[in-house]
This record gives structure tokens, C-alpha cells and sequence, in this order.
């Protein structure tokens, strides 16, 4: 397999999470009134749900890759997101959809977790910071295309069509990745899977300050994402009234973060990833800050122009840390690829669904509460990047990172 198939796959692979819960944006309203929903900010459970299942079954995902491969459990995890995509048709109440999402998150986690370990296999330090901004440029199409998939999927039916929809997209990437992908996993990496040894890997992990504090600091950035995420309808058709335009103002905010990806994957070979994310990171405070300013003194509502443009330019910033960060947690775990990757997105999912749950449901008809966590939660993790770099930003390592 070529270098751009590579990326391809795995991007696709990790997408169909994102495909998950943002395609189910334009269809919220529909489900919650098919299914008796009166609270719509109980809509939001729908991918709250998703997010608490792909959380945990991180932790399983990465021990069993370690010592069976990369592909089984890959396998494995994409049966049964299809399997519960093609369940959630047949769900008779809200309550059964959730546990139905549920464990679409529990197949979804595979994605994650053994998508990181591949890559982890193959590549390292800025190599691998390199094809990660690529694969998230490529990831973050799905956010581009998915709200506005999902809307034009209901041209043709109810919400039910977004999940065999979903079914279909899942079928079709196993196919590729069995007739395409071998395994990557290195005999010598291979690791028994008993408790014992389960619990050192975990140790390894946990214990490895570097890796820690940047995944404790990606996961309050991702936290101020999963909050978005979670009131994104009720702020852009809510507040500012876009109706159908909700999926095209989606859109343009994600395809600054795929444009984020791709210069960074242009300039981390050259600059490193300490000096990017770190900058962009500081970035992300101020822009932050100057929204939250914005927010406190304008009366009213802060102007659609004004949310857009200052949103955007936060997640510009955003998308130089996430792949970044992600590198430099892994980065010195490369021989405990599968275990380092299932406890650190387990860390970052379980804690930014939580904080993003905290966001979405303390919105109160004004943008307030998610432009003031954007802030609060870039500060936090600047604490912990501190913490990780000893006080001292922007310096390399090596030249590998």
C-alpha cells in the first residue's frame, strides 16, 4: 500500500467516528419529536451516548491489538458498528436509541484506537506528526460534508436513513482494509494479554510525564469541541436562525480546521511539533479571550459575522494542536503503541465527552457559557503543557520532535 492510501484509510477509518456524530446534527429535531423528546437539550444525549461507549471501549481496544494485531479487533469493531447502525433502525424509543448509540461507540473506539497504533507502528516523531495532520485533513472533511450529508440523506426519508447510511460507509471501508491493509503490528512489540501485563502497560503510560500532561491538555481542548458540537444546532439555528444554512456554517468552520492540518503537516517536518502546537496553543487562548470579551460586552447577541470569523480562527489554532499533541503523547510509548493509544484516548474521550456533556447542557439561549469554557479550558491545558515542558515552551527535544 502507497503512502496516499495509507493516509486515506486510516483517515476514512477514523472519520466514520466523526461521521457518527456529526451527521446526526440536522436530524436531532427530527428524532427527538419521532421519538417524544420534550427537553431539546435532552437531543444532545443522542451523542453524549455515542461518545460514553467509544470512551471505555477504548481500554479494551489497545491491550487486545497489542497481542493479537491490528487487524481482528479492527474487524471486530467495525462489525459491530454496523450491526448497531442497522439496529438503530428498528429502536421502538429514545431510551433504546441511546443504548443502541452506545454501543456504536463501543465498534467506533476500535477506529481510534488501533487507527493511532498503525500509524504509531509505522512512523514516529515528526514523521508521524507529519501523516497524523494529513489524516486529520482528510478527517476533518468528514465534518465538512457530514452535516449536509445528513440533511440531504432526509430528502429521501426520515432520520432512520442516516444510520443504514452509516451501515453502508462502514461496509465498504472494511472491504478496503481487508483486501488491502496487512498486519503492521511487529512480532517483537507483541505483548500477552493477562491482567498483569495489561496493568504494566498501563503504568508505562500513566507514569510517562510527557505523555500525561499532553493528554490531559488535549483533553480539555477537545472538551471545549465536544461542546461545541453539542449545542452547535441550537446556537446556529437557535440564535442566529440559519435553518437549512446550520450545515454550510458547519462546514466552513471545519474546512479551516482540514486547511490547519494541512499547514501543519507542511511545517512540522521543519519547525517540530513543540513550536507549532505550542504557538498555536497560545493562539487559541488569546482568540479565545478576545471572543469572551466580545461576548461579555456586546448587547444582545455578538453579530453572526463577528461568532463565525472569531470561531474560526479558534479552530484554525485547533487544528494545530490536536494532531500534534497526539503525536507527542505517543511519542515515546512507540513500544506499547496499542496499550499507550487505548489509555490515552480513553483519557481524552471519557474527560472531553464529560466537559463537552457540562458545556452543551448549561447553555441558556445565549453563546456564553460555550465561548466562556473555550477560554477556561485552553487555560487548563496550557497549565498542563507547562507542566509536561517544565515551564519552557517552544523548545525541541531532538530534531525528530
Amino acid at each position: 500500500m502507497g503512502k496516499i492510501e495509507f493516509i486515506a484509510l486510516m483517515a476514512l477509518l477514523m472519520a466514520l467516528n466523526a461521521l457518527a456524530i456529526d451527521i446526526m446534527l440536522p436530524g436531532l429535531q427530527e428524532i427527538g419529536a419521532s421519538l417524544g423528546v420534550e427537553n431539546e437539550n435532552h437531543r444532545q444525549y443522542v451523542i453524549s451516548a455515542y461518545l460514553i461507549g467509544f470512551a471505555f471501549a477504548q481500554l479494551l481496544y489497545g491491550p487486545v491489538s497489542d497481542r493479537f494485531g491490528r487487524r481482528i479487533p479492527m474487524f471486530v469493531g467495525l462489525g459491530i458498528y454496523i450491526v448497531s447502525s442497522l439496529a438503530a433502525i428498528l429502536v421502538p424509543s429514545f431510551a433504546a436509541l441511546l443504548a443502541v448509540r452506545f454501543i456504536q461507540g463501543i465498534g467506533s473506539a476500535a477506529m481510534r484506537v488501533i487507527t493511532v497504533s498503525i500509524v504509531r507502528d509505522i512512523f514516529g516523531g515528526r514523521a508521524m506528526a507529519e501523516v497524523m495532520s494529513l489524516i486529520m485533513m482528510v478527517f476533518m472533511v468528514v465534518p465538512v460534508m457530514a452535516p449536509g450529508t445528513g440533511q440531504v440523506v432526509m430528502l429521501f426519508g426520515d432520520w432512520h436513513l442516516i444510520f443504514v447510511f452509516m451501515a453502508v460507509m462502514a461496509a465498504a471501508i472494511w472491504a478496503w482494509m481487508y483486501f488491502r491493509l496487512p498486519e503492521t503490528l511487529h512480532p517483537d512489540d507483541v505483548r500477552p494479554f493477562t491482567v498483569r501485563s495489561v496493568l504494566a502497560g498501563f503504568r508505562i503510560v500513566l507514569t510517562d510525564r510527557v505523555a500525561l500532561c499532553y493528554t490531559l491538555a488535549s483533553t480539555f481542548i477537545f472538551g471545549a469541541l465536544f461542546g461545541f458540537i453539542n449545542s452547535a444546532q441550537q446556537i446556529y439555528v437557535g440564535i442566529y436562525g440559519l435553518g437549512v444554512w446550520f450545515p454550510v456554517a458547519f462546514a466552513g468552520v471545519a474546512a479551516f480546521m482540514a486547511l490547519s492540518s494541512f499547514v501543519n503537516a507542511r511545517l512540522v517536518g521543519q519547525f517540530g511539533m513543540r513550536r507549532l502546537s505550542h504557538g498555536a496553543l497560545l493562539g487559541f487562548m488569546a482568540v479565545n479571550a478576545l471572543w469572551l470579551v466580545l461576548t461579555l460586552a456586546w448587547p444582545g447577541h455578538v453579530p453572526f459575522a463577528i461568532f463565525i470569523v472569531l470561531f474560526a480562527l479558534s479552530m484554525f489554532q485547533f487544528g494545530w494542536i490536536g494532531s500534534n499533541f497526539n503525536s507527542l503523547a505517543m511519542e515515546p510509548l512507540g513500544h506499547v503503541a496499542g496499550t499507550a493509544s487505548s489509555v490515552l484516548g480513553f483519557m481524552g474521550t471519557a474527560g472531553g465527552t464529560v466537559i463537552g456533556a457540562i458545556i452543551g447542557q448549561s447553555f441558556d439561549g445565549t453563546a456564553l457559557p460555550l465561548v466562556m469554557g473555550f477560554f477556561i479550558l485552553s487555560v487548563i491545558g496550557l497549565v498542563f503543557v507547562l507542566i509536561a515542558e517544565h515551564g519552557k515552551l517552544f523548545q525541541p527535544h531532538n530534531k525528530a520532535v
